[in-house]
């Protein structure tokens, strides 16, 4: 799907498209957002940059999307774009600017801030996994390459039984905060086809080892995807470990 099978993974309010550039040189995808797309999780957005954490708010997300996408032709890594929504229309909206731009589309069903829980947004899409495969069916009949953002650790799901349905609602690739249970990255790789992206402490040769050996098909950096020596020092890694070995 992309390479070095090595993703900058989004920080809300701060991956753009400057962000993207300037890991280029270690990554082989940058996953830009997340943005809210409608009223609903604009207002959750809100809320949350009324108590201090910082949110893309641009007065068109759609515009925004576009614009963002659009700074990075002629860069040499993968684009995508992290989304959250309420309803699904906004949904095949983002997915046609996403194809258009030949960039993925990652669904957010991982933040678990209450505002966007509340709003249906985030992490509360994990237990509403109907809907949640909606929005997946929505993006893919628009030709986009789509996928999902999920945390490992909610009460009450399976990742390993989700991950099957979005595979069979057309998704490609599902991105996994694993959190302190690395091992869940082997039950998803062992239930489903879908491209695998591991998330969480991916810092040096031995996290990325850890991934890979549990089956991950790439890794992303979340905090430190600004962080030239944390990003040189996986892409080394990954050279020495997987593609000199391989």
């Amino acid at each position: 799907m992309f390479s070095p099978p090595l993703a900058l993974a989004s920080l809300s309010g701060q991956s753009d498209a400057d962000w993207a550039r300037a890991g280029a040189d270690w990554a082989g995808c940058a996953v830009l957002g997340g943005i809210a797309l409608d009223q609903p999780s604009r207002e959750a957005a809100r809320a949350l940059v009324a108590r201090d954490r910082t949110e893309f708010l641009p007065d068109d997300p759609f515009a925004f999307v576009d614009d963002q996408l659009a700074r990075l032709e002629g860069v040499p890594i993968q684009a995508g774009f992290n989304v959250r929504s309420a309803s699904v229309d906004p949904i095949t909206q983002v997915a046609r600017i996403c194809r258009d731009r030949n960039a993925l589309l990652e669904i957010n069903a991982h933040c678990r801030q209450p505002e966007l829980c509340a709003a249906g947004c985030g992490e509360t899409l994990l237990a509403d996994s109907d809907r949640l495969c909606r929005y997946v069916e929505a993006a893919d009949a628009t030709g986009v390459t789509v996928g999902v953002k999920v945390r490992a650790e909610v009460p009450d799901v399976s990742l390993s039984s989700l991950c099957p349905r979005l595979e069979a609602a057309g998704a490609s690739f599902v991105h996994v905060d694993a959190m302190d249970s690395e091992a869940v990255i082997g039950e998803i790789a062992d239930s489903c086809d879908l491209f695998v992206i591991a998330n969480n402490g991916v810092r040096d040769g031995a996290s990325v080892r850890t991934y890979f050996e549990y089956g991950a098909d790439a890794v992303s950096v979340g905090r430190p995807s600004d962080n030239p020596v944390v990003l040189e020092r996986v892409a080394r890694a990954l050279e020495s470990e997987f593609v000199t070995s391989g």
